[in-house]
């Protein structure tokens, strides 16, 4: 059986503009042809994926308020991820995320409110075997998930997230997870603060349709695999879907190269269909996972 993955992070409903032709400017108006709602953050995307590929996914997350919250738990039914250990907070607004996307490239907007989590205690975390966390905030915000995942013996993955204003002392968090996912712009900032660029104790770049590259901390050169060109339909949660990916075969001790590949896979997949999860279904079972 896979192992049992614990999904932390910000749980938002995503509002998908798509086919765009141009990313809005201060005193413009853009018309989107396409409209569409999914539930979304890294967390719940990559979980998605996860479970799609055959792993039981519990999403640990604060609901966002009415009427977003309902559209955000059929989502977590449709693709297999238990909301359990979801909670509605009194006080939370909506937390969504406006998600622009053109051809070339996509925007977001985002109203974020309240705690990313509920209270650590509400989860007993010896029911998983890893514990993935959907963006660097949430884990500033939560740094005792560290510990209570170490202690019940979680290996522990990390997205970073962008934000505009990294702290320049996040070394010590990001090395003390298992398994770093910045993408090259997250990495570029966290470099320009002096932070290693392998700092964790693995550290995966991705490179959108470059594919990515994977190094441990103890080595000198990269695993650098590239990715095929597919065409773009929303790029929204390709990194997420990229992680979970990659992270299906990293549990199952595979090859780098491997892992990289799933990755690969998992993240053209996204891209071709609305919403981060949205072509997801296609690996229901464990198909799509790279042959051997």
């Amino acid at each position: 059986m896979k192992k049992p993955i614990l999904c932390a992070g910000r749980l938002y409903c995503d509002l998908v503009f798509t086919d765009v032709p141009r990313l809005p400017t201060l005193g413009t108006e853009v018309f989107a042809p396409g409209l569409s709602l999914h539930a979304g953050g890294g967390a719940f995307i990559s979980g998605a994926t996860l479970a799609a590929l055959g792993h039981p996914v519990t999403q640990f997350s604060i609901l966002p308020a009415e009427p977003f919250d309902a559209v955000v738990l059929a989502d977590l039914a449709a693709h297999g991820v238990s909301a359990d250990a979801c909670h509605a907070v009194d006080g939370v607004d909506a937390q969504i995320t406006i998600a622009i996307g053109s051809a070339k490239d996509r925007a977001f907007l985002t109203r974020a409110d309240g705690p990313a989590l509920p209270d650590l205690s509400a989860i007993d975390f010896h029911d998983f075997a890893h514990l993935h966390v959907g963006e660097l905030r949430t884990l500033q915000d939560n740094p005792a998930l560290l510990d209570r995942a170490k202690a019940a013996g979680l290996t522990i993955s990390l997205d970073c997230g962008w934000q505009d204003d990294f702290a320049p002392d996040l070394a010590d968090l990001i090395a003390a997870v298992d398994v770093f996912l910045p993408n090259e712009a997250e990495a570029a900032a966290l470099a320009a603060l002096g932070i290693p660029e392998a700092c964790a104790a693995l550290t995966v770049i991705k490179s959108g349709e470059h594919g990515a590259r994977a190094r441990l901390r103890s080595d000198v050169d990269w695993t650098q695999i590239s990715a095929s060109p597919v065409p773009v339909l929303d790029a929204t949660g390709a990194g997420d879907a990229f992680n979970g990916g990659f992270l299906s075969q990293w549990l199952d001790n595979r090859p780098l190269a491997r892992c990289i590949t799933q990755g690969n896979a998992c993240g053209a997949a996204a891209v071709q269909a609305l919403g981060g999860a949205g072509a997801l279904k296609e690996f229901a079972g464990g198909a799509g996972v790279v042959a051997t």
